[in-house]
């Protein structure tokens, strides 16, 4: 077994192809971008990322983008910088049903913001709840919400 996956088992249950929907609000709660997503999580048992995550966007008007996030592990967390962002993820190990993953994104050319993501994964494995809290300047600037579901395992 992939050491990650023993290390993060929680992580581990994200393995797999999710499918839904980023909604983002600001900080008055108005809805301001909205896009459906596919989401690629997977272990790969050679090279230099135990962890390897890519992202595809497809908004309504044809724009499409695609992201790719390898992570390494060291010091309990699950660390990546890629596409300009730096951060780590770790689980929630008060949760006893391995469901909260929590991570956290900073970006140099935004000093000053950063970003706090809370992953629920259901208890069946399918579903995902996702939730960032864009922070700049010490105040919410965006929320995002993303709803998903596993549309195949890994």
């Amino acid at each position: 077994m992939n050491t990650l996956k023993q290390a993060m088992p929680t992580l581990a249950r994200h393995e797999g192809t999710w499918e839904g929907q980023y909604r983002y609000f600001d900080a008055d709660g108005i809805l301001v971008d909205q896009h459906r997503s596919r989401l690629i999580c997977r272990f790969p048992d050679d090279g230099p990322y135990p962890y390897h995550q890519t992202n595809i966007y497809r908004w309504a008007d044809g724009r499409a983008e695609t992201r790719d996030f390898p992570a390494t592990w060291r010091d309990g967390r699950l660390h990546w910088t890629a596409e300009g962002n730096h951060g780590w993820a770790v689980e929630v190990s008060e949760d006893p049903r391995g469901r909260t993953l929590m991570l956290y994104w900073s970006r140099p050319e935004t000093p000053g913001s950063y970003l706090y993501e809370m992953i629920q994964i259901s208890d069946c494995g399918r579903f995902r709840a996702r939730m960032w809290q864009w922070i700049e300047d010490g105040q919410v600037r965006m929320r995002t919400l993303i709803d998903e579901q596993r549309v195949d395992e890994a």
